[in-house]
């Protein structure tokens, strides 16, 4: 683990796996940097750099207030530099988001894959102050209760499966990770409809669909695929569940890069 720094000063701590084009993944809700540690190997073993990192509020990296998603931008920019200033990107759920973000602000990325990202384009938007009421929970100490409102609320997860995570041994990691759903939350409100620095990004796009998956994700992707002529739409059989598949993943991502 390397931690380097942020423009606001914030500690990023980026993991390193392999030789060869470097690739930056970024996780999406509830994930850390060990959450893509078998894809990052998956990549490695295709003759990939594989560069994975906590987004600020996880895992080793730090966090600084106020919440704001420019500052994800300046933390994948960040990591993008201490890596040699330039690299493809692989973003998975909110990851893919703030990866096409990013990309529309300029941060200097050579390709773009987007699994599955949530963009509702209008449409079913969570409520508008979601975003201030977590914050509001993570101030209480209700850390629990803003994990389970963002999976809920945020997510749209049905009332049986958050009462199964809820009930399980993985809730007591989640509870952690709190104050990431505020960002979260913020993003995908602030760019729930791509923008248009967003889709004339100068690079390739691959935008990534597993063929088992949440409805809204499905439709998002195609919609994304539509409102960017140019980017590769692909199905991906092996991702089910809104999970990557590592070896699929390695595939895709060494046949672009060649």
């Amino acid at each position: 683990m390397n931690l380097i720094e942020s423009a606001d000063g914030t500690s990023i701590a980026v993991h390193e796996v392999g030789d060869g084009p470097a690739v930056v993944i970024i996780n999406g809700a509830f994930s850390t940097a060990k959450d893509a540690g078998e894809i990052a190997e998956a990549f490695a073993g295709a003759g990939l750099r594989a560069v994975t990192y906590d987004r600020r509020a996880r895992g080793d990296s730090g966090d600084t207030p106020p919440v704001d998603p420019q500052r994800e931008v300046e933390d994948l920019a960040a990591v993008i530099a201490s890596i040699g200033g330039e690299a493809a990107v692989i973003g998975h759920s909110s990851g893919a988001v703030l990866a096409l973000f990013a990309a529309g602000e300029g941060v200097p990325v050579v390709r773009l894959l987007l699994s599955e990202p949530p963009f509702r384009f209008g449409e079913d938007e969570p409520d508008p102050a979601l975003a201030e009421r977590l914050q509001a929970l993570v101030d209480e100490g209700a850390e629990a209760e803003a994990v389970l409102t963002f999976q809920r609320e945020g997510i749209g997860l049905p009332d049986e499966m958050i009462e199964q995570i809820r009930t399980s041994p993985m809730f007591d990691g989640l509870v952690p990770l709190a104050q990431s759903t505020v960002y979260d939350a913020m993003l995908t409100r602030q760019v729930s409809t791509p923008t248009a620095q967003m889709r004339q990004v100068d690079v390739p796009v691959t935008i990534l669909c597993g063929v088992e998956t949440f409805p809204l994700l499905t439709g998002a992707a195609r919609r994304l695929a539509e409102a960017m002529p140019t980017a590769e739409f692909l199905e991906v059989p092996e991702s089910v569940g809104h999970r990557l598949d590592p070896a699929a993943s390695a595939r895709i991502v060494s046949d672009r890069l060649s």
